[in-house]
């Protein structure tokens, strides 16, 4: 047994308590969903403090993100959806984008109560610096697994993010 198997983690910790408290319950979901909770929460935390010197934050970059990746402006209806925050969200971090320079409004030439949102150069220059860092903090999250362990790893995430938005749907 390796060293790292020996030790117990903090989810370990945690799974090991409440099998203690509860011993007729299977409480194994707490190794699993517990990490994935305890790894998103520790990512996001390492964004936030990311991005803290340029001024937005981790919600205002997922929406940078998505108009980034998109080939064309986006309503907000459509930022809402690829992001998956609320409208309401949506709009609020619109407006505060706007007014730091990072998002323009376009109306749609043939129905002008459409409004479609675009990175503006600046915003472009911004996902351009922060997004590569973002990828290289998360490949460090990932450092020692081959190849062959992320594609299993992924495949078996997957599953349990569809079995997670199958239940959300119901």
């Amino acid at each position: 047994m390796s060293a790292e198997s020996s030790q117990h983690d903090y989810v370990e910790h945690v799974r090991l308590a409440w099998a203690r408290l509860y011993p007729a319950l299977d409480v194994r979901p707490i190794d699993v969903i517990g990490r994935i909770t305890r790894i998103s929460s520790l990512a996001l935390t390492q964004l936030d403090r990311e991005l803290d010197g340029s001024g937005i934050g981790r919600t205002e970059f997922e929406v940078l993100c998505a108009l980034a990746r998109s080939d064309h402006p986006l309503r907000a209806s459509e930022v809402t959806s690829v992001t998956g925050i609320s409208g309401a969200s949506t709009t609020k971090h619109t407006e505060r984008l706007v007014k730091l320079g990072l998002v323009e409004r376009q109306r749609l030439e043939r129905d002008g109560r459409v409004v479609l949102l675009e990175l503006t150069g600046t915003g472009r220059a911004l996902v351009e610096t922060e997004f590569p860092r973002r990828l290289a903090r998360e490949q460090h999250m990932l450092d020692g697994l081959t190849d062959h362990e992320l594609e299993v790893l992924t495949g078996l995430l997957r599953r349990v993010a569809h079995n997670v938005e199958t239940q959300t749907r119901h």
